[in-house]
């Protein structure tokens, strides 16, 4: 490891990024550097630009792109101190598309598909508490509290602790899963049992819970937490709450899902019912 990027890494720990953006900005800036074939500290302000300007040509997704040049902004501000500013360069969003939602049928179907006895609790508890799939693997045993109905989400998205709710019918679950495969710290072991459960495991789990259950809808970790927050809505749990409950930093974030969720869509006579009510037909 080079000392620069060892000196970015602790800025990085320092400022309590995650590991997974403490990954992403040092692999950012590796591309930067491998572009060019030069160390970031031999490269300024035009080099940046043009590197954004290669960047644009590779039609990366604008998360990607944004990513980039943050690390980037990092670098330059914090780990090296350098006063000029990275700006972005103009690049054109993609449109923004809405979730698709199951069904609490088509729900049951995607459950009943998983055999795995602790594949199907951690699916469950992704749903069950709307958390991210990080979250999930992350759980402990001490982190269910049964005698409160609550689970500890201990340092989520933005390094922040919450508690959500603990489902009755999750509980039992998990116990019967707890008496199966007897746990000691993590909640999801991996394969060697001193470490927790692969993110990427579970979205291959994920993934062929979809295919064995028939639903031809797309389903991944994320969307079950898309299901969590519009399944409430549905049920009149008001945005504050929903907000606390995902760990959203802003109620906007939240407010996406008035877009999906049926309760106040499908509550919203079509003009063309009108008609019936004026004597006249389609």
């Amino acid at each position: 490891m080079t000392p620069l990027r060892q000196r970015m890494l602790e800025d990085l720990r320092v400022r309590n990024f995650s590991p997974t953006t403490q990954r992403d900005y040092v692999y950012a800036v590796a591309q930067f550097a491998q572009h060019f074939g030069k160390s970031p500290e031999l490269l300024g302000p035009e080099d940046i630009r043009a590197y954004q300007q290669h960047l644009l040509t590779k039609r990366l997704a604008w998360g990607t792109f944004n990513t980039r040049v943050c690390a980037l902004r990092f670098l330059y501000r914090v780990t090296l101190g350098k006063e000029w500013a990275v700006e972005h360069i103009a690049y054109p969003r993609r449109s923004r598309k809405l979730p698709v939602i199951l069904s609490l049928a088509e729900l049951q179907q995607f459950f009943a598909a998983i055999a795995n006895l602790k594949h199907r609790a951690a699916l469950m508890t992704a749903y069950a508490a709307g958390l991210r799939v990080s979250e999930v693997v992350a759980l402990k045993v001490t982190d269910i509290d049964s005698q409160r109905m609550v689970i500890r989400v201990e340092q989520g998205k933005g390094g922040k602790d919450r508690y959500v709710m603990l489902s009755p019918r999750l509980l039992i679950l998990l116990r019967s899963y707890w008496k199966t495969a007897r746990p000691k710290q993590w909640l999801f072991p991996g394969r060697n049992r001193s470490g927790h459960l692969n993110v990427r495991t579970l979205q291959v789990v994920c993934q062929r819970a979809r295919q064995n259950s028939g639903l031809t809808k797309p389903v991944t970790m994320h969307s079950l937490r898309h299901c969590f927050a519009t399944h409430l809505l549905e049920q009149g749990t008001d945005l504050r709450t929903i907000q606390l409950l995902m760990g959203h930093r802003s109620l906007v974030t939240t407010g996406r899902y008035l877009s999906v969720a049926t309760s106040s869509i499908c509550a919203t006579a079509s003009p063309l019912d009108l008609l019936a009510e004026a004597g006249l037909r389609a």
